[in-house]
C-alpha cells in the first residue's frame, strides 16, 4: 500500500520539525566539543531517560521482537528481557561511578583507569573498533529494518530507502549535536509509542484475527503466548531462558545493555546535571524499556501469525520485495500495511521517528569516539573547539554513508542481534569488575576484546553448534583468557590507580590490597556502596518484571494471577521508593 498525500503530509511535517530543532540548537552545539557531544553536562534526568529509551526504540526493534515471537513464542523474548538485571545494576551502582569519572566518552576511561602506551593504544583502537566497526553494524541492522518498511509500505528499492532516510537523519544530527538529538528524541518517542499502540489495536481488529480474545485462544497462538518456555525442550530452554538469565546479562556486551553501562547510555550520564540526574535517567530508561513497550509489539507479532502464517504468505503478499530479505521480521511492516490512510501515515512517521532517533544517537556517539578519543588524542591534540566540532560533523556524515552501504548486505534483524552478542561474549565480567578490582589492567581489556572477536569470527566461519552453545563457549574462552592475561601482565602504575580511586571512590575488597600498601585501607570500607545497593537492584527487577508479566496475564484473561502479580508490582515499587535514598534534584 503506497502512502497518499495525507500520509506524506504527516511525514514531511515531522521531517521539518526535526530539521528545525537541529537548526535551532546548532549554534550552541557548535561552541565546543563538550557542547556538541554531552550538551554542556546540563541536561535533566527525564529528558535523558526518554532519549535513552527512544534510542532503543529502533525501527528494527519491533521487527526483532516479531522475529523472536514467530520463531520461539513470547517466551523467546527472555533473550533481551534478561538484560534488565544489567540495567538495574547500572542504575544503582555504575551510574554514580560514571558521572564521577568526569570523562567526555566512556573510551576516555581507559587512560583514566590504566597507564602506559598500551592504555593509549587501547583507547585509540577501541575508539575505532566501537565507533566505526561495531557502530556501523548496529546502524546497518537498523537501516535494514527501514529498507523492509520502505519496500513493503512505500514500494521503493533498498538503495532509495537508504539514501532518503539517511540524508534526513544525518543532516539534523550534524547540525544539533547531542542537544538536538535529545530534543528530537522527546518528540520521536511520543510519536513512536502512539504508533506502536495504534498498530496493535488495529491488528487485533483485522477480520483474519477477529479480536483479542480470538487471537489469544487460537490454536496457533495459544501454544506461543506463554511467558515461560517449554521446559520439556532442553535446547530451547537453554537458548532463550537459562543462558540469558544465568550468563548473558553479566557476560555479554550489547549496545544499550552493557554490563556496568557504557556507549550511548554512558554518554547520557555524562550529559546529566549531577549524579542524581544520571541515576534517575537510567532508572526511567529501564522501567520504560522493559515494562511499557514490549506488549504492543508482541500483540502485533502474534496477530501476524494468523495473517501471514509462514514466509510463503509474506512472499505472495509482497511480490515486489526482494525475496532474499523476506524473513519473519518482515511480518511487522507487513501488518502495518493494513492500516487505513491517515493512520498509516502516522504509524509510518512513528517508525521513521524510531529510525531517526536510533541512528542520530549512534552517529553522535560514534563521532564522539572518533573526535575525542582518536583525532584529538592522537592526530591533532592542539585542535580548536570549532575544529573538533567540524571533524565531528564530517565523521557523522561518513558513518551514515558506510552504515547505509553495509545495510544492503544484511538479511534479518535476528542475524545482526546474534552477531553482535557473539562478538561481545565474555567481555561483560571485565566491564563489571574493572571498577572494583585494582589488578585489572589494559592488557586484560585488550585480551578480552581480541579473543572475543576471534572466537566470533571462528564460529561465524565454522557454524556447527547452536547459538547459545557458541555463546557459552565464547564466554568461557574469553573470560579465561583475560583473567590469565591479568595475572601474567604488570599492573597499572600506582599513581594512575590512586588518581582514579580518589576521583571515582569505588571502594570494596578489590581495592583493599592496593590501599593497604598506601596505609589507607579504611577507604575501601568507607567508600563501598555496593552492598547497600543490592536490595534496590532486586526490588527494581521485581517491580519491572511484575509490571511486564501482569500486563500479559491480564491480556490473556488470567485474572487471579494478574491480580497477584500486579499487587507484587505495587508492593515492590512502594518498598523501592522507601529504600531508595537518592532524590533527583531539579
Amino acid at each position: 500500500m503506497l502512502l497518499n498525500s495525507l500520509d506524506w503530509g504527516f511525514m514531511i511535517a515531522f521531517f521539518f520539525l526535526s530539521l528545525a530543532i537541529g537548526l535551532a540548537v546548532s549554534r550552541k552545539a557548535g561552541r565546543s566539543a563538550e557542547d556538541y557531544f554531552v550538551s554542556g553536562r546540563s541536561m535533566p534526568w527525564w529528558l535523558l531517560g526518554i532519549s535513552m529509551v527512544a534510542t532503543t526504540f529502533s525501527t528494527d526493534t519491533p521487527n526483532l521482537v516479531t522475529d523472536i515471537v514467530r520463531t520461539h513464542g513470547v517466551a523467546g523474548n527472555w533473550v533481551w528481557f534478561a538484560f534488565l538485571i544489567t540495567g538495574m545494576v547500572t542504575v544503582f551502582v555504575y551510574a554514580r561511578l560514571w558521572k564521577r569519572s568526569g570523562v567526555l566518552t566512556d573510551i576516555e576511561f581507559y587512560e583514566l583507569r590504566y597507564s602506559g602506551k598500551i592504555a593509549a593504544f587501547l583507547r585509540g583502537f577501541r575508539a575505532l573498533y566501537l565507533g566505526l566497526l561495531f557502530n556501523i553494524v548496529i546502524m546497518a541492522s537498523v537501516t535494514l529494518a527501514a529498507i523492509k518498511i520502505g519496500g513493503v509500505l512505500l514500494g521503493i528499492s533498498p538503495l532509495a530507502t537508504v539514501v532518503i532516510a539517511g540524508s534526513i537523519v544525518v543532516l539534523y544530527s550534524m547540525l544539533g549535536g547531542l542537544t538536538g538529538v535529545l530534543i528530537t528524541d522527546f518528540f520521536q518517542f511520543i510519536i513512536a509509542m502512539f504508533g506502536a499502540f495504534a498498530v496493535a489495536v488495529y491488528a487485533v481488529k483485522l477480520p483474519q484475527v477477529g479480536g483479542l480474545h480470538r487471537l489469544l485462544t487460537h490454536p496457533i497462538v495459544r501454544e506461543r503466548v506463554s511467558l515461560l518456555p517449554n521446559f520439556s525442550d532442553p535446547n530451547t530452554l537453554m537458548a532463550i531462558f537459562v543462558i540469558p538469565l544465568a550468563v548473558q546479562w553479566w557476560a555479554a556486551w550489547y549496545p544499550g545493555a552493557e554490563p556496568g553501562g557504557g556507549g550511548y547510555i554512558a554518554q547520557r550520564m555524562f550529559a546529566a546535571k549531577n549524579e542524581d540526574h544520571a541515576i534517575g535517567a537510567t532508572f526511567l530508561f529501564n522501567v520504560t524499556h522493559y515494562a511499557l513497550r514490549p506488549w504492543p509489539w508482541i500483540i502485533v507479532a502474534l496477530a501476524s501469525m494468523l495473517v501471514f502464517p509462514d514466509l510463503g504468505a509474506l512472499k505472495k503478499a509482497f511480490p515486489h520485495v526482494d525475496p532474499s530479505i523476506i524473513r519473519n521480521d518482515m511480518a511487522y511492516p507487513a501488518m502495518v500495511s493494513f492500516l487505513p490512510h491517515g493512520l498509516l501515515g502516522l504509524v509510518v512517521t512513528s517508525l521513521t521517528a524510531a529510525y531517526m532517533s536510533t541512528i542520530s544517537t549512534h552517529l553522535n556517539w560514534g563521532a564522539s569516539y572518533i573526535v575525542n578519543d582518536f583525532y584529538k588524542r592522537f592526530i591533532k591534540p592542539e585542535a580548536s573547539e570549532r575544529e573538533l566540532v567540524f571533524v565531528g560533523r564530517v565523521s557523522t556524515l561518513l558513518l551514515m554513508v558506510v552504515a547505509g552501504a553495509f545495510a544492503l548486505f544484511l538479511n534479518n534483524a535476528l542475524q545482526a542481534f546474534h552477531l553482535i552478542l557473539q562478538i561481545g561474549a565474555g567481555t561483560g565480567l571485565l566491564f563489571l569488575l574493572r571498577w572494583f578490582w585494582w589488578r585489572i589492567n589494559a592488557v586484560s581489556e585488550l585480551t578480552a576484546m581480541v579473543v572475543s572477536f576471534l572466537v566470533a569470527v571462528f564460529f561465524s566461519a565454522y557454524h556447527r553448534l547452536q547459538p547459545w552453545q557458541e555463546f557459552t563457549i565464547g564466554v568461557a574462552i574469553t573470560t579465561g583468557a583475560w583473567i590469565l592475561a591479568t595475572y601474567l601482565s604488570r599492573p597499572t602504575d600506582q599513581e594512575t590507580l590512586l588518581k582514579f580511586y580518589e576521583r571515582v571512590r569505588p571502594g570494596g575488597p578489590g581495592w583493599r590490597g592496593f590501599l593497604k600498601k598506601l596505609g589507607r585501607e579504611e577507604l575501601a570500607r568507607r567508600d563501598w556502596e555496593v552492598p547497600s545497593s543490592l536490595l534496590n537492584i532486586f526490588l527494581g527487577c521485581v517491580f519491572v518484571y511484575s509490571f511486564l508479566f501482569s500486563v500479559g496475564l491480564w491480556l490473556t484473561g488470567n485474572q487471579v494471577a494478574g491480580l497477584i502479580v500486579s499487587a507484587l508490582a505495587v508492593f515492590s515499587a512502594w518498598f523501592l521508593a522507601r529504600n531508595w535514598k537518592v532524590r533527583v534534584k531539579t
